[in-house]
């Protein structure tokens, strides 16, 4: 896997080049200090995935990922950084970024996380996915994407949005646990999402 880091500190940068580079799938093609550096070494290396902070001067990290989306949709994302502040997230996610983990991770699960994004897994630290559960239950509004679900199938991605189980979900809306497992798999095939996981960050990019 080709690996772009995009940190504007040159420690950060020479560090996780090290670590990643004892990786015998991982292969560092470049290193960027903004969003706007990114984009030309994108263009110029064509990298399988991005790791991107966050506050960088000239091109942030959301906007970065925003313009790398709209021009390498195939490239995936993964946010690093030590800001869990609810509007980055939020932005970063709406953004397309396909993982958001912290700079106070161990080595190894960084490590993992790229790997498991690389598969084709939405990856969320702790720490991020009980924020993105918060930001959920402030009662947002479906967008226009979600009007071809019902409204059962709504409350129920809400709900799995918000960290609760099939159990949870069937006492809260008078279900039985059949029938809310049955929803869940329809809404995984409706909006083509893998896991639960991705159920809520698919909530969350259509929030109003």
């Amino acid at each position: 896997m080709k690996i772009l880091l995009v940190d504007d500190d040159a420690l950060v940068r020479e560090g996780l080049e090290i670590i990643l580079g004892l990786e015998p799938d991982f292969q560092v093609v470049g290193t960027a200090g903004n969003g706007q550096e990114a984009l030309a070494v994108c263009r110029r290396e064509k990298p399988d995935l991005v790791l991107m902070d966050i506050r960088m001067p000239v091109m942030d990290g959301v906007l970065g990922t925003k313009l790398l989306k709209n021009h390498f949709p195939e490239i995936k994302v993964v946010i690093l950084t030590t800001f869990k502040d609810d509007e980055f997230i939020k932005e970063a996610l709406r953004s397309g970024a396909e993982g958001y983990i912290l700079k106070n991770q161990p080595a190894e699960s960084i490590i993992e996380s790229l790997r498991m994004v690389a598969k084709g897994n939405i990856v969320l630290e702790r720490a991020v996915a009980q924020a993105v559960s918060s930001m959920l239950k402030e009662g947002k509004k479906a967008a226009p994407e979600l009007a071809d679900l019902s409204q059962r199938e709504l409350a129920v991605l809400k709900l799995v949005a918000e960290g609760l189980s099939n159990r949870e979900i069937s006492a809260r809306i008078s279900l039985s646990e059949g029938t809310t497992r049955n929803y869940v798999t329809v809404l995984l095939e409706k909006l083509d999402l893998r896991d639960r996981t991705q159920l809520a960050i698919f909530y969350i990019r259509n929030c109003e």
